[in-house]
């Protein structure tokens, strides 16, 4: 018998952001429950307020936990945290949004740590709002990390055209070559191969980048980096089966992975990475976490607080993250 569909936690994001909007508006798509089990992290009082924006006809329906929801097409389920303040202002920022929006994230951690849900799938967080509530992470990453005990993760982006996995992200370049070394490239390749055999591709075919132009060219750019720090990562995921191919030179590997000769890329550092991704398809792109006990995606956009609380909010990216989580997810057990 063929598993239940995964139980996705969408936790709500910043209150006085567009975050309680995209997920209303994504969740009155009857055709995100055909892949998925949806439970919000949340405020049930503002996701009403934002159906009442969004003219959104759902029932915003409070449960106490995963047993008791019924995901169902046209009621949102929401584990109703009631942490926003009566007449939260849209769009200006609020340390109480921003220690909200932590707790949030900390229950649906605290949900897939016990594997009541098998994905999570996260609105836009203020960073500044974070930091005001005292809680000093760079983003929802390194604070999922954090919650869940996981020493490392990797970010990757998903478009339809390429997916591409970061050895090293939100660090200077010079120090980003300095931390790239055998292990850690070995460890993202890994985690990348994973998730692809996860996402039902049974033989991915891995193009690793290297780290300078045209991935050295035999020594004559850089000083070796290529043999020292990524050579001998790929002979042990070669011994061990994986197909991953390189010192690819980068400018030209994200030309062969958007064609379709290879399913996944490996970045050496940030831009590397982002760069062609919004080139070849941002519009359509998910960020999702690798190496936590669950998958973790979220939408492509900030809190928007220009237009919070307007229903003016864009769901595309918020039904596509879920979509990507629902796809990468493993199926429920019960």
């Amino acid at each position: 018998m063929k598993s239940p569909l995964p139980v996705i936690a969408v936790t709500m994001g910043d209150g006085a952001g567009i975050g309680p909007e995209v997920v209303v508006g994504a969740l009155a798509d009857a055709a995100v429950y055909e892949r998925c089990r949806p439970l919000v992290i949340g405020d049930a009082r503002r996701l009403r307020e934002a159906a009442l924006a969004r003219g959104a006809s759902v029932e915003v329906a409070a449960v106490e936990s995963v047993a008791r929801a019924r995901f169902t097409p046209g009621r949102i389920d929401v584990i109703d945290l009631g942490l926003l303040p009566d007449g939260l202002e849209w769009g200006k920022l609020s340390p109480a949004a921003g220690e909200a929006a932590y707790q949030y994230v900390r229950v649906a951690a605290e949900l897939a740590v016990a594997r009541e849900v098998q994905a999570i799938c996260t609105a836009p967080l203020n960073k500044e709002a974070l930091h005001a509530a005292g809680h000093i992470y760079p983003g929802h990453t390194e604070l999922l990390a954090a919650l869940t005990g996981t020493e490392e993760v990797s970010m990757m982006l998903s478009t339809p055209k390429v997916k591409v996995i970061h050895v090293t992200t939100h660090i200077g370049l010079i120090d980003a070559i300095a931390r790239i070394d055998p292990g850690l490239v070995e460890r993202t390749v890994r985690r990348g191969h994973q998730t692809m055999r996860a996402s039902g591709v049974g033989t991915p075919v891995i193009g690793v980048c290297g780290i300078n132009p045209h991935a050295g060219e035999n020594g004559l750019f850089g000083a070796g980096e290529e043999e020292t720090k990524i050579q001998p990562a790929l002979e042990k995921l070669r011994a061990d089966g994986i197909d991953a191919r390189g010192p690819l030179p980068a400018d030209t590997a994200f030309f062969l992975a958007g064609r379709g000769d290879y399913d996944l890329i490996v970045a050496m550092y940030h831009d590397q990475g982002h760069g062609p991704v919004k080139v070849l398809g941002i519009e359509a792109g998910v960020n999702i976490t690798v190496g936590l006990p669950v998958i973790r995606t979220s939408v492509d956009h900030g809190t928007a607080f220009d237009i919070a609380g307007t229903g003016a909010a864009e769901v595309g990216s918020m039904i596509e993250a879920l979509r990507q989580a629902a796809d990468l997810a493993p199926g429920a057990t019960g």
